[in-house]
């Protein structure tokens, strides 16, 4: 059964990608830009915008930094049309707890997180007025259970899974679609920072296709390759006694 309402046809569709520069949000844009949205990309990097407004085109970049609340707001009185917003900036540093660093876990609260929120500020309003609408978060199977090496960027992933469950239930009613993008391992410059083998590691334009697929589909939660993150869906449903135990045969650590 769809939880949302399916998007089948992207013509004429205004979609805002925050955090399009590179990676995931960048193929997606592409992808969408295929398809005959009207895409507009944001990110910090106003040089890599250009360039893929320059090949697509169309496109339109509004270059911004998502922890800046003021420019996330004029970005968005500046669109005449909003029809989808995809919230996909990201930050994500290896981390654990006996290298703890207070700084590092905040510039992932503010990008990962907070980032979101001011998102929600400067759209939230516009889409319940217009009554239809869809917002999109990126998150990762991170958010699911405590990872090594996640504890910077874990828990803000979580607080976005919680974060789009409650506006699901908040917003449906109203009109307005959800959904919740939780990758695997995705080749991209976050996980550049990896020095470990990333099992079931795919492109981000693979990561593209399931995330077009899941919104096509009416998915509430579009998590991929299966292969991997029900795997992981499975260990986070472990009692602790075996939960801890598991990950730390499968991670060595």
């Amino acid at each position: 059964m769809a939880l949302n309402p399916p998007i089948t046809d992207w013509r004429g569709k205004t979609v805002w990608l925050i955090g399009a520069s590179s990676g995931i949000g960048r193929a997606t844009a592409q992808l969408l830009h295929g398809q005959g949205a009207q895409v507009v990309v944001s990110a910090r990097h106003a040089d890599a915008l250009e360039r893929f407004v320059a090949e697509h085109p169309g496109a339109r970049a509004l270059p911004l930094d998502a922890a800046d609340p003021a420019a996330l707001r004029a970005a968005a009185d500046g669109l005449e049309r909003l029809d989808a917003v995809i919230y996909c900036a990201g930050y994500y540093r290896p981390q654990r707890a006996t290298a703890y660093s207070l700084a590092e876990m905040q510039q992932h609260l503010q990008v990962n997180y907070v980032g979101a929120l001011h998102m929600l500020d400067a759209v939230l309003p516009r889409l319940l007025q217009q009554g239809h609408g869809h917002i999109s978060l990126v998150a990762s199977v991170a958010g699911y259970s405590g990872l090594p090496q996640s504890l910077a960027y874990g828990p803000t992933k979580a607080a976005l899974i919680n974060l789009a469950e409650t506006l699901y239930l908040d917003l449906h009613d109203r009109g307005l679609g959800v959904s919740l993008v939780c990758p695997g391992f995705v080749q991209t410059p976050l996980t550049a920072h990896n020095d470990f083998q990333m099992p079931a590691l795919i492109t981000p334009e693979a990561a593209a296709f399931a995330i077009l697929r899941g919104w096509r589909r009416g998915q509430f939660e579009i998590h991929f390759p299966k292969r991997f993150t029900l795997w992981m869906k499975a260990l986070a449903l472990l009692p602790y006694r075996a939960y801890f135990p598991a990950i730390r045969r499968m991670t060595g650590l």
